[in-house]
């Protein structure tokens, strides 16, 4: 089922969008003031996740420059890449909204309370991303405005549409458009891409199954509700964490080899060891839990998704310090 086919699969999903959920918990009707519908616009970027991609973003450039780039440089590539994911994630949404309508932790998006009608929803994520597209190759350079194109290609298409309800291992490849900050942020800089890029977007690309899945793991059933086939729904409790424990080291690798490639100093070098051994320590505790046949608040999931949010902020603040230390 793709995601356009799935719209279809929920009778009087668009009149229950409308009427379900009560957005301001007294009338029958989403809130439609200014300042709600506002909310609910920006609500549809999905700005915490924005907030993890732009974090990647800035210390990039940071060692692609070794060291300040030019504020207004950072500034546009900011706006530009927060209007592209804006974009992407506004028609994921659009795309998604039958599924989210089914679960629990997005029953409540603006898509299906009818807070935003689809068609705007449609709408505004176009807007988006052409605005986005046209203001990185105007203001920065066309290099990362393609990439920025095809960072939204890959999540609306290759991601939403074709993996996420296909196979289980989508998160897995469509993960690859959360990797593209990095290198949006280093062509900004250089107008190209090197090797230690290419490394930057391995260890988003590998750190991703070991933060999603525990998430995954604890709306499993969510997950399974509406049909999309997360590796947590359709495998077994070991092959997940022994496949979270492979990505794991393979993206340990890939931050330790940053250092001799991307000529960084002692603060990176003994943060990334420091956060993978870190890091690695609680992957494999969760797969010894797992082993020993734990599960819900023992298993503690969720331990594993939020820490792994700090390690990615940290390990990239000390990419960002790096070039000022070692000057």
């Amino acid at each position: 089922m793709t995601a356009t086919q799935g719209t279809s699969s929920i009778p009087g999903r668009d009149q229950r969008a409308g009427d379900g959920n009560r957005s301001d918990g007294r009338k029958g009707r989403p809130d439609r003031s200014a300042a709600s519908v506002i909310r609910a616009y920006v609500a549809l970027t999905k700005p915490r996740i924005i907030e993890l991609l732009l974090i990647t973003t800035i210390p990039t450039m940071f060692l692609a420059a070794g060291g300040f780039p030019s504020p207004w440089l950072i500034l546009a590539t900011v706006v530009g890449g927060y209007l592209a994911a804006g974009g992407a994630n506004a028609l994921n949404m659009y795309l998604d909204r039958d599924i989210d309508a089914q679960m629990k932790r997005t029953r409540n998006r603006p898509l299906v309370t009818g807070q935003i009608s689809p068609r705007d929803g449609l709408i505004f994520g176009i807007v988006l991303s052409i605005v986005s597209t046209v203001w990185l190759g105007v203001l920065v350079n066309w290099v990362s405005a393609a990439l920025a194109l095809a960072a939204i290609l890959l999540y609306v298409v290759f991601y939403t549409m074709i993996l996420k309800r296909r196979t289980s291992q989508n998160i897995v490849w469509g993960g690859v458009a959360g990797c593209m900050p990095v290198l949006i942020g280093w062509s900004a800089v250089t107008g190209t891409v090197s090797w230690t890029a290419v490394l930057l977007f391995a260890v988003i690309f590998f750190w991703t199954p070991p933060h999603y899945w525990p998430l995954a793991e604890k709306f499993s059933k969510d997950y399974a509700d509406a049909g999309v086939p997360m590796l947590p729904v359709v495998a077994s409790r070991s092959k997940v964490s022994a496949q979270m424990v492979m990505h794991t080291v393979l993206m340990i690798v890939a931050s330790l080899a940053i250092i001799p490639l991307g000529d960084t100093g002692w603060v990176y070098g003994v943060s990334a060891v420091l956060l993978g051994g870190w890091f690695g320590y609680l992957v494999v505790r969760y797969a010894h839990r797992v082993r020993k046949g734990a599960s819900g608040k023992k298993l503690a999931p969720m331990k594993v998704f939020h820490a792994s949010i700090t390690y990615l902020s940290l390990l990239f603040i000390a990419l960002a310090i790096d070039p000022f230390v070692t000057l």
